[in-house]
């Protein structure tokens, strides 16, 4: 069980490490990362950081998943980013000196390690390849960001959500995408009842099976079309 097994995690063991920025770690830096991080446990829906906060360090997700989302002006949120095992969350903030512009909230059980601010600046300055994987990784978030944003304005809701379930589809791998509706209607930017609605639709289309909450892509293909991709 992931309760029993979280505080034993080994950062040269950790089966998130391929996909962590920490992969080009040496084993003393990642060494040294095991002796001062602290990893913990957090249940469903519980947050790790929230809108407005100072940065204190950053989280490394080590299992289950993590929504980045924002609130609009009557509270309604907007999905940005679903983080998935190996991300680092909130170095952005944190390397800016800036309060979080984002929360940051559990979507599942996670077992997430905490690196403090100071911490994390060592290893940026004792590993120029770790600093700048983290470089590099700010100009292609911000790259795809903006493509994104000037791409989703100009298509129709239901484009948007094909675009949406192919992300997911990669964050989820082989595993069925396991989000509420109301989660996944605001990380497609529309209406829960509008999302119902056009999950229907691309369920009689032969596109997806439901499962509950659980959605199964049957035709890539045809979401890759609806998505002009």
């Amino acid at each position: 069980m992931l309760i029993k097994t979280y505080k034993n995690i080994s950062c040269s063991n950790c089966q998130s490490k391929s996909h962590s920025l920490i992969e080009n770690l040496n084993s003393e830096e990642l060494n040294n990362l095991e002796q001062n991080r602290g990893c913990s446990f957090y249940k469903k829906s519980d947050y790790l950081f929230l809108e407005g906060s100072y940065p204190r360090g950053v989280y490394c997700l080590n299992h289950g998943k993590v929504k980045v989302f924002t609130r609009g002006n009557e509270g309604k949120e907007q999905i940005i980013h679903i983080a998935k095992p190996g991300e680092i969350i909130g170095f952005r903030a944190m390397l800016s000196g800036d309060p979080y512009l984002v929360s940051a909230e559990t979507i599942e059980e996670c077992a997430v390690c905490f690196i403090s601010k100071d911490e994390f600046f060592k290893m940026m300055d004792s590993n120029s390849e770790f600093r700048n994987d983290i470089i590099k990784g700010l100009s292609k978030e911000l790259g795809e960001r903006a493509v994104s944003i000037t791409d989703m304005a100009q298509k129709s809701v239901r484009e948007r959500l094909a675009v949406g379930l192919l992300q997911l589809k990669e964050i989820y791998g082989t595993e069925p995408i396991n989000l509420s509706r109301e989660d996944l209607a605001n990380f497609v930017g529309t209406a829960t009842e509008t999302l119902i609605r056009l999950l229907k639709e691309f369920k009689n289309e032969g596109i997806i099976e439901t499962q509950t909450r659980k959605v199964i892509i049957l035709k890539s293909d045809k979401l890759h079309q609806l998505a002009g991709k």
